[in-house]
Order: C-alpha cells, then structure tokens, then sequence
C-alpha cells in the first residue's frame, strides 16, 4: 500500500519550507522533499544578513534564517525527507527517487517548491574547469569549507554577483573585478561601493568573450571587451583578466519542470525569468490539487519566497479543509499586502509586471 500524506511540499528552501509550518496549522499532515541531504536551500550558503523586517527574518543571516525555519518544521510536527529527488507527479502520486530505493507517496494536494537553475553565457571555452555558477561557489565555500580559486574574475552585478565577490575577498580570494553586461551596477549601491573601497574595480557596458586555458589545467585567464546599446561587441576594447575562475553571476531559470510534467499550463515570462506555470494570486496552478511558490513561480528575493509560500500553504490547506476558511481567507489578504509593499520599488518592478501578465493569463485560460 502506498504511504499516504494530505500536502507533499516540493523542495525543503525557504518558500517550501514556509509553505509547509503555514499549512501544518490545521490538522493536515505535511511532508517536505528535498534533493539535498541538509534542506534550507540557498539559506545554508549565505553567509550575509537580509535586509528588511524582522518580521520577515530580515536582520538575520540567511543560515540561520533556515535553521529558524527547520525549528518551526519541527515543532509543527512536518516531516522532512532529505536526498529525496522528486522525478515527476502522476495523478496524486509523487514519484521520489532516493539514493538506495524508489518510492511512490499518494497526496491530495502539492505545493512546488523546486527553486531555479542558474544561467550559463555563451563565450569561447565557457566548457573550461574553473568555470563556475555563483551559487556553486558558494557552496564550496560556505557549505564544505573549500576555497575555489586564487584569483576570480565575476560576471554579473547583480545582488548575488556582488554578495559573492565579498565573500570571496573575506575568504581570502582576489577578485580580478566584476564585469556587468548593462549600462549600471544591478543590485543594491552598498554592495557595490563595498567592493569599490576594497579596490575591485566593476565595469558596464562589457562582456566576457572567451576563456583561456585548457581542460587539464583549466582557466588561466578571461578575455572581456565592450559593447554597445545592441550588445554587439566592441572591436579593439579587449582586456585580459589573469585569472584562474570565472564566475557566472547572470540570472536563474525557475526549474518549472515538475509543474509541466504535472499538466499545469505553462507559460513563458521573461520578467520571471522563463518558463512558469500560470497560477492566480494565490498561487494556485491551472490544476486545482497543485500550488507553487518560490523562485519556481518567478526569480525574486528570499523574503518573497517565503511570503508567497505562506500563501501557497494556505491556499492548499483551503483547498482540503474548508472548515478554516475565515481564518485561511484572513491571512492571505494579509500576506498577499506584506508581498505587494515588499515589491513596491525600482527592484520589485519586473516581478510586478511579470505577476501581473500571469494573473491576466491565468484568469483567461480559466
């Protein structure tokens, strides 16, 4: 007989994560997969503080936000399966692959959770060792305690980009400088005047077009050149970067596979990132049984994760237990608030269009 739960939550990061204390609040049974063998997803490697509420676990670093996190999972009673590869949804049955066994779980309903992959850039010898994706980094360094590199040229200035090179010079790794595509710095002005003071030099306007090297000895150096408004590179403005990494700091793709698989409609959003599967408001698939939150839903920030997978939570447990729903109806109002003042800025602008073409999708194929 196959074993049996009310919500199977997708992915142990913060939007799962939430989702799951969110629904366990009224009498359901809830589990929790995640593909890694510790869950809290991108929280266990960041080492740096949120900025924000502390309402939202802001003014806490983001490994200790997922313990937090874990801490709640526990005292509700949620269970967590670690090195749980979910391989697909089939009707009511997930399909979990586990490092020794296979097991199918029957649920009534599903929240994904399953986060996002990071994006690659095409340039000559972009296959060389030593190149590596900013979330890769790290985890060398944060999770196992591995420095990756001497010396690092960063592609990309966004938040994640800049949070990445700090941590690399705190880890004693030189960062050649950062190389951003767009006319200006992408994310937040303090993280880039940090690097600037600490001597890192950050160039717009300019773009990687071929790593050096070879595949025994890997990088040894990257060749950047400028470009224009079209992004057409600029003949004769190389420069040469003596470098033994480069890492990839440009953008997620939401890993939306699972939802596709599942039957929900999909659709291709580039203010999200890529491909999603349309949901309303409350994150509510074209499948009734079927929710989603997290960077899955569209790339946002950690604060976003978790308030749209409270939402996610529950909205599932209202879709099972109709008894709550006063108290259910109440608190989405309220989180649906707390998400619309956190994408209120110049940061929260792709995310507000993007939603807004969703809702309009979704409510159409409805």
């Amino acid at each position: 007989m196959k074993r049996q739960t009310d919500i199977a939550v997708i992915g142990g990061g913060p939007a799962g994560l939430s989702a799951a204390v969110e629904a366990s609040s009224f009498g359901l049974k809830i589990e929790v997969f995640d593909d890694n063998f510790t869950p809290g997803g991108q929280l266990i490697k960041q080492t740096h503080k949120f900025f924000g509420s502390k309402k939202h676990l802001c003014g806490y670093r983001g490994m200790d936000i997922s313990k937090i996190l874990l801490q709640n999972c526990a005292s509700a009673g949620v269970t967590i399966n670690t090195e749980a590869c979910v391989t697909g949804i089939y009707g009511n049955i997930l399909a979990v692959l586990y490092p020794e066994r296979f097991e199918e779980v029957e649920s009534k309903a599903f929240v994904v959770a399953t986060g996002a992959s990071e994006n690659c850039i095409n340039f000559v010898n972009n296959d060389l060792p030593g190149i590596y994706g900013a979330g890769a980094i790290q985890t060398l360094m944060n999770v196992f305690g591995v420095v990756p590199a001497k010396k690092v040229l960063m592609i990309g200035s966004g938040n994640i980009g800049l949070i990445v090179s700090y941590q690399l010079l705190q880890a004693g790794v030189k960062v050649a400088a950062v190389i951003e595509a767009l006319p200006n710095v992408g994310g937040y002005l303090v993280h880039s005047a940090k690097l600037r003071r600490m001597g890192v030099p950050i160039y717009t306007r300019r773009t990687i077009t071929k790593a050096e090297g070879d595949g025994n000895t890997g990088v040894n150096s990257a060749v950047t050149s400028q470009i224009d408004p079209n992004f057409n590179v600029i003949e004769g403005t190389e420069i040469q970067f003596d470098v033994d990494c480069i890492c990839l700091a440009v953008g997620l793709t939401p890993l939306s596979d699972v939802l596709e698989l599942a039957g929900c409609r999909m659709k291709y959003i580039p203010e999200l990132g890529g491909k999603v599967a349309l949901h309303d408001e409350y994150m509510k698939t074209t499948r009734d049984n079927v929710f989603l939150c997290g960077d899955v839903s569209g790339i946002e920030e950690a604060v976003t994760a978790s308030l749209e997978g409270k939402l996610a939570g529950l909205s599932a447990a209202l879709y099972l237990s109709h008894e709550y729903r006063e108290k259910i109806e109440k608190s989405r109002l309220q989180i649906l608030e707390e998400l619309r003042i956190f994408r209120d800025g110049p940061f929260g602008e792709k995310a507000r269009k993007g939603n807004e073409k969703l809702v309009r999708e979704y409510k159409y194929e409805r």
